[in-house]
């Protein structure tokens, strides 16, 4: 494994030294932090002690702690739009479709637990103009499963009088796994993926799949 020297460099066995992306690193301190003591009990010297950075540094690259979780946030509602619209076109029908969407879902926000706590429960400490920027965006992944949920009630496949209060649940169901999922827990990403797939399915009206 590679060490990060002091000047932000990364040790290769040639003896030749990699520059480590400085704007990178803080937004890694900041997600570490972030997740750790929240963002209001978070300190700029905090994020940049994290990086190995002077607290100077971070006005460098980022204009405001706000700004970098903005663009925490940015990136991983983006990441999660992204991968619920391949889920979706990856399967043929709803009943498939949603099974698809949870397993990424929940998969994504258990190996990514950190980060995600921080994109998903942090949102109250963004700046109107950013709230409304990344709102648009938890809009249109809502409309996405929102869209498999209705398909599948028109198809007679799924029974749920208020599509749009299940959806809620089903992304409710999958965040949720961020708050308590931890790499050294007793179950792996994709079994909680599955549990939570047969979990779905219920909420839904529709038959398991082990049925």
């Amino acid at each position: 494994m590679s060490k990060v020297s002091a000047s932000g460099s990364a040790a290769r066995g040639s003896g030749d030294a990699v520059p480590i992306d400085a704007r990178a690193r803080l937004l890694a301190a900041a997600v570490d932090s972030f997740a750790e003591k929240g963002f209001h009990g978070t300190t700029t010297r905090d994020v940049a002690a994290g990086a190995g950075m002077s607290p100077a540094a971070i006005y460098v690259h980022h204009r405001s702690k706000e700004e970098l979780l903005h663009q925490i946030s940015r990136r991983g509602h983006d990441q999660t739009l992204a991968l619920v619209r391949t889920a979706v076109a990856s399967a043929p029908e709803p009943r498939a479709q949603l099974l698809e969407v949870m397993r990424a879902f929940v998969v994504h926000h258990a190996e990514g637990h950190t980060g995600a706590r921080v994109v998903n429960y942090e949102l109250a400490a963004l700046s109107p103009e950013h709230l409304e920027e990344i709102s648009a965006i938890r809009r249109a992944i809502e409309q996405e499963v929102r869209d498999v949920v209705e398909a599948g009630v028109a198809a007679g496949t799924f029974r749920t009088e208020n599509p749009r209060m299940t959806t809620l649940a089903l992304l409710s169901l999958g965040i949720d796994v961020a708050r308590w999922y931890r790499d050294e827990g007793a179950w792996s990403p994709e079994e909680v993926a599955d549990h939570y797939g047969e979990l779905a399915l219920r909420i839904v009206g529709a038959a398991s799949a082990t049925r």
